[in-house]
């Protein structure tokens, strides 16, 4: 029975009907043929018959063409922007030779990827560039940048601040290579893209007005309230910096950016915190030449009819204001130069007044975001937040340093107003100085440093800027008594405030001068040129404080605390050193400091207390140039000016005994005595020829210094006589130094 039931349901399935239901389709049969189809075109347009390629065309892999690739860099998919950037570097490297060729077309194309929305593609044009640019000749490059200024000052302005913040990074890449040809115009009136990325500096930032608008109240430069993280903002700081630095060593004095012919790249002495210790301009220009090697004449013979014989062989500067006569006309000029120097400021400084008024209040408000955690007692800083706060301090230090280096263009109530805004800095900074890192770590350590000498700095100007400033000039612009009396309250108030700071600066001066490392530790951070030169005037500063300040602040002897520090780093530091030639000239320049009859300043080296370590370093120059001997001939030049110009202008320093000293220590850099060997040549017979000038000075030196010796010296004087004669034995400078020889009676 079961099994017939069931055939019966089986033959009945064959002929039953589907019932149909609501909203259902019809279904399709099961044995239904699918005949719909899809067509795809593949296009191949680089592959036609018709086209005949060129078989020496320079390819990549993909046999993709420098045409091809600037037609992918404009196509509407970024990945592919992106492949083509990459293959470009790729067919660059396998055929450089077409660089040069293809530089026109290429950044006309590379240009348009700046303010790619597509991240990656940003990204990789930066890496390319980087990797391109310096490839490129200096002069290949500048006449494409205003092309690349200007599609990266219109992305600093682009709606989404990612663009913005990646087109820094490009102006980076530019103030790394062609510096002069971004800040070219960045004062109102002069030509150049300068001005543009300056204000592409501020709208990114929100601070200040539009830049050139030196009148009115400072408004924001952009309407969009973005608030940057500390990573972006620390990309547009550095570079801001960098920028600012930049710009402002173009405007600063030559003198500070003379350096000597034989080594361009030798870092110059800066002298500009000397100027106000002197009575006029005249005669600190004079001194500042001193040292200058283009301001010598080489003769080939001496003229010894108009021969001085305190000044052998020397030209007029060398006298300096001791030789020249004022006249009244001379005196009234200068006076009427100095009035309208006033009256009309100069037109960088003024930009510079208006722009730091314009970020004051954006720097001032990144420190205090980034101090309670920078300076936190129990971690180490963020970096981020560490390099943020070393920036803004920075760009102080660039701005205001600028600014009352020139002082004779500032009005008397913008010098106040930069000074309170310096004081207001330093009142944040005082309570954490001297910096130091919670915990021992290399990068934080060299940051912290960075900043206690940038504190220092900001300190100097303030003390310097104070220097000859009588009380009633603070309240110059008072008109009534009690105005008046407030100022010179407030005044008071400022004057014990610098002289806490500067109190705090002499010390850490000292301890880094003297080796000992202010974080703790036992190994201490040797200094650098750089350095040692942004400390120059924070240690004239502490020099030239008056001795009533000394007595109402310390009662001890400030200077000679600082003088004794500095004599003995400029002992200690090694002959091999980049910083040696920094410290021979610069102690140099203090003990020449009391032969100059304008001189003004506090300082006075006779009553300091130190000549016997003054001395003592008088006598070890002539070791110190024969270890340098021609191993570094810019060092060596400064070493021999350094004594030459001591003798001529008579040092107190030298006496008898520094005289017999220095002839019997010049002698083996002529001719050393070896007890087997016998006879020497001595370094001064391996500097080439091609160095004349430095060969002469040496016989200048011995000759100068043969003629103030006395004659019962015999011994010691023959030596060095017959040294030099050996050294110069068929040599250009044999003539020279015979007719040195008997012009001055030495024979």
């Amino acid at each position: 029975m079961p099994k017939s039931s069931k055939k019966k349901k089986e033959k009945a399935v064959d002929f039953s009907k589907a019932k149909l239901k609501l909203g259902k389709g019809k279904q399709l049969p099961s044995n239904v043929v699918d005949t719909s189809f899809k067509a795809r075109s593949i296009a191949l347009p680089t592959q036609s018959i018709a086209v005949e390629k060129d078989a020496a065309l320079p390819t990549t892999r993909r046999k993709q063409s420098f045409d091809d690739l600037v037609s992918l860099m404009k196509h509407y998919n970024g990945n592919t922007r992106k492949d083509a950037i990459l293959s470009l570097r790729e067919l660059f490297e396998s055929h450089p030779d077409i660089v040069e060729s293809s530089m026109t077309m290429l950044l006309g194309a590379c240009v348009r990827l700046i303010g790619d929305e597509d991240a990656s593609v940003r990204k990789t044009l930066l890496s390319f560039l980087s990797w391109l640019l310096p490839l490129v000749s200096k002069e290949d490059l500048i006449p494409h940048v205003p092309l690349l200024i200007l599609f990266t000052t219109s992305a600093q302005t682009h709606i989404f601040p990612e663009i913005r913040i990646d087109a820094v990074r490009f102006l980076d890449l530019f103030l790394e290579l062609v510096p002069e040809s971004v800040v070219d115009g960045w004062i109102q009136g002069n030509p150049g893209h300068g001005k543009r990325v300056l204000e592409g500096y501020l709208g990114i930032l929100s601070a200040g007005t539009k830049y050139g608008d030196t009148e009115g109240e400072v408004k924001a430069t952009s309407t969009a309230s973005v608030v940057l993280s500390s990573q972006s903002k620390l990309v547009v700081m550095k570079s801001l910096s960098t920028f600012l630095t930049h710009a402002v060593s173009r405007q600063l004095r030559p003198s500070n950016h003379a350096t000597s012919n034989l080594d361009p790249a030798a870092v110059p002495l800066p002298t500009w915190f000397l100027s106000p210790s002197f009575r006029c301009a005249r005669s600190f220009s004079a001194y500042e030449r001193l040292f200058r090697s283009e301001s010598v004449d080489c003769q080939s013979q001496l003229d010894v009819e108009h021969s001085r014989d305190d000044f052998i062989c020397m030209p007029d500067f060398a006298t300096g204001p001791l030789a020249t006569a004022w006249s009244l006309n001379d005196l009234s000029g200068s006076s009427l130069a100095q009035t309208e120097s006033l009256a009309h400021p100069n037109s960088n400084t003024c930009s510079l007044i208006h722009l730091g008024r314009a970020l004051y209040s954006t720097l001032l408000t990144s420190y205090l975001d980034c101090a309670p955690v920078v300076f936190s007692p129990s971690a180490n800083p963020p970096e981020a937040e560490l390099n943020l706060l070393t920036v803004t301090a920075r760009i102080m230090r660039t701005l205001y340093g600028s600014i009352l280096q020139d002082r004779s263009s500032l009005s008397l109530a913008e010098e106040e107003i930069l000074c309170d805004e310096i004081s207001t800095l330093l009142g944040y900074m005082t309570g954490y100085f001297p910096f130091r890192p919670a915990r021992r770590e290399i990068k934080v350590e060299h940051a912290f440093q960075d900043l206690n000498v940038i504190y220092c700095e900001l300190t100097a100007l303030l003390v310097i800027v104070s220097f000859r400033r009588p009380l009633g000039d603070m309240s110059r612009k008072a008109r009534f008594p009690t105005s008046r009396s407030n100022a010179s309250i407030s005044h008071v108030k400022h004057e014990g405030k610098l002289a806490l700071q500067a109190g705090l600066v002499r010390t850490y001066v000292t301890r880094l001068l003297l080796g000992e490392d202010n974080s703790g530790g036992q190994i201490s951070r040797p200094l650098i040129p750089t350095m040692y030169i942004a400390l120059l005037p924070t240690i004239w500063a502490l020099l030239n404080q008056s001795k009533e300040s000394h007595t109402r602040n310390q009662g001890e002897a400030i200077t000679d605390t600082v003088l004794s520090a500095m004599l003995d780093h400029a002992i200690r530091t090694t002959s091999n050193s980049a910083v040696k030639a920094l410290t021979v000239e610069f102690v140099t320049r203090i003990l020449l400091l009391e032969t100059e009859t304008d001189y003004c300043g506090h300082f006075d080296v006779r009553n300091t207390g130190e000549q016997v370590k003054f001395q003592e370093w008088i006598l070890h120059l002539p070791r110190t140039l024969w270890e340098i001997g021609p191993h570094n001939l810019t060092a060596s030049e400064t070493v021999i000016r350094s004594l030459l110009r001591l003798l001529q202008r008579g040092s107190i320093m030298i006496k008898h005994e520094e005289i017999f000293g220095l002839q019997t220590r010049l002698t083996p850099f002529f001719m050393i005595t070896h007890p087997v060997r016998g006879r020497l040549p001595g370094p001064f017979t391996k500097i080439p020829p091609s160095s004349p000038l430095i060969r002469r000075l040496a016989v200048d030196l011995v000759v100068t210094i043969l003629s103030v010796s006395a004659r019962s010296e015999g011994e010691e004087r023959e030596n060095l006589m017959i040294a030099v004669g050996s050294a110069v034995s068929g040599t250009l400078e044999e003539d020279y130094w015979q007719q040195l020889v008997r012009a001055t009676g030495l024979s």
